[in-house]
């Protein structure tokens, strides 16, 4: 009796650990945000058909997420003044200030690192998109065949927004809380551990005749 008790509470325990582990999965991507005031935006469209005027500040980040609500933002300065300082507006143009942030190892392909968080003025044509000022400052650029994204500056070189089994429930976020198991992971894991001890509690009753 014990042994099956045993065995049910095993079964329960995977039950719950598959759970944690189908909530962990996301994507590798990079993702597009606008400067809005003294934060970021996650982009309502995408940077081959965005079109920013001039002085606006746009980013990209490199990090596994879930979808638009669950990824990170980039990281690192994100003033306009600053990053355009050595490049003067010209007439028929216009300047947007793109920040580059390539992600963590962890969030990183196999085989690659990341290069460090960058910044870069694009001063292009006042009907540029966005994605006509990324290839103007952050060269060679990669797509696929739906237009998406791939990679900034080579980054990374293969890859595009392929599934990963480790995602971001695994990881620290860009706050800089931990990572680790999710509280339902461990609440579920408490739940089990509980219900284990009443199994074996009822089989020794049952075998001493109580």
């Amino acid at each position: 009796m014990i042994r099956r008790a045993a065995l049910l509470v095993l079964a329960a325990l995977l039950v719950v650990l598959g759970t944690g582990q189908a909530q962990a999965a996301g994507y590798r991507y990079w993702s597009f945000w606008e400067r809005d005031g003294d934060g970021w935006t996650y982009a309502t469209e995408g940077p081959s058909t965005a079109r920013p005027d001039d002085g606006d500040v746009q980013g990209f980040r490199f990090a596994v997420s879930e979808d638009s609500g669950d990824a990170v933002q980039p990281r690192g300065a994100a003033d306009f003044a600053a990053i355009c300082a050595d490049t003067p507006a010209r007439e028929g143009g216009k300047r947007v200030a793109l920040v580059l942030d390539f992600g963590t190892a962890a969030d990183a392909p196999a085989g690659e690192t990341p290069p460090a968080t960058r910044t870069a003025c694009a001063r292009v044509a006042e009907d540029a998109t966005t994605a006509d000022a990324l290839a103007s400052v952050a060269e060679p650029l990669r797509y696929n065949a739906n237009a998406l994204l791939c990679a900034i500056a080579g980054y990374p070189r293969t890859g595009c927004g392929e599934a990963v089994a480790d995602g971001p429930a695994t990881r620290s976020s860009s706050s800089g809380s931990g990572g680790g198991p999710s509280v339902g992971l461990i609440a579920g894991a408490a739940a089990v551990a509980v219900l284990g001890a009443a199994a074996v509690w009822q089989a020794r009753r049952r075998r001493n005749g109580g």
